[in-house]
């Protein structure tokens, strides 16, 4: 067998994995998601305790449990009985995972995380195990085959365990009422939450570098306007400061070779109408679905009377980091 050939076998051994342990699922998913939501409404916490690769798949559910606004830890369950048990509060949700249900570290840990206030459940394979029988809810992860050709290597159960870690983290901040907003504010350093938590008004060209011109200006004048601002767009406005319009420097280099008259023309006769526009308190994010949607350069910012007070330009946006 060729190495492309045992790429896809793996692939089809863990997709039918999923496939099988999303036919498991029961009311006991109900009650997991019920009994996090509890906790956290209490101020609890999330604990998640494996060992092996379960302990792995554990520290990356955590992960995603933590950015996702539910709060939870990583107890290692050897350290766990030479005092890091302490982490354990009453009132805390444990999140216990291993494929077999024996595992000797995790089972000599049971006894004292029952001497705490919490509900234990449990992602493992065998529903009738030791971990099983000291768990308020089972989630069963059994799979028919790991993708190890010796069926010794965790490869399709860890899969499992990963992939329901995700379902409850999903269900978790859908039933807390989980916003963009609050995910913005757990990734504050990252592109997602620049995007999210910056506001229009926070990157937009203002100033000299926002190039505002009267309608009844030139186009000669206007060009001047444009390049004392360094831009490559105006924004036209009418006597009364609102926008009516927009002359950018493609629209001047599409209309130079057919309109001899083009510099003495005045801008209210050339520029475009009805500009796209966003308002100065939008998300920043906002800003950039309309780049994305309305292939454009420049996005022109209004206040709240429709008066031009900013500009966000294309090419700012990767050195503000938000692309």
């Amino acid at each position: 067998m060729n190495h492309l050939a045992r790429a896809r076998e793996v692939f089809d051994i863990e997709v039918a994995a999923l496939k099988q342990v999303r036919a498991q699922l029961d009311a006991s998913f109900e009650r997991a998601v019920e009994l996090i939501v509890e906790a956290l409404r209490g101020h609890g916490k999330i604990v998640l305790v494996g060992i092996g690769k379960s302990g792995n798949v554990g520290r990356k559910i955590a992960a995603t449990l933590t950015s996702t606004g539910s709060t939870s830890v990583v107890l290692d369950s050897v350290d766990a009985l030479h005092g890091d048990v302490g982490i354990v509060n009453d009132g805390d949700v444990i999140l216990a995972l291993s494929y077999s249900g024996e595992s000797e570290e995790l089972v000599n840990l049971l006894p004292a995380l029952k001497r705490f206030a919490v509900k234990i459940i449990s992602l493992t394979g065998a529903v009738k195990s030791s971990l099983a029988r000291h768990s308020d809810v089972v989630l069963n992860v059994r799979v028919p085959r790991e993708a190890c050709p010796f069926n010794l290597a965790p490869t399709a159960s860890t899969t499992a365990m990963l992939v329901l870690g995700d379902a409850l983290a999903m269900a978790v901040l859908r039933a807390r009422g989980f916003k963009r907003s609050d995910f913005a504010r757990h990734h504050p350093s990252g592109a997602i939450g620049r995007a999210m938590l910056l506001r229009v008004g926070d990157i937009m060209r203002t100033g000299g570098r926002n190039a505002v011109a009267g309608e009844h200006l030139t186009v000669k004048e206007a060009l001047l306007v444009m390049t004392r601002a360094k831009s490559g767009s105006l924004s036209v406005v009418n006597a009364r400061g609102r926008l009516v319009g927009v002359f950018t420097d493609g629209d001047f280099r599409r209309r130079m070779a057919a309109d001899e008259e083009l510099l003495a023309r005045p801008l209210r006769q050339v520029m475009t109408r009805k500009p796209v526009t966003v308002r100065e308190d939008a998300l920043a994010a906002e800003a950039l679905r309309i780049f994305d949607a309305r292939d454009i350069d420049d996005l022109i910012v209004v206040n709240a009377n429709h008066e031009p007070v900013g500009l966000v330009d294309s090419q700012d946006l990767p050195k503000l980091k938000i692309m």
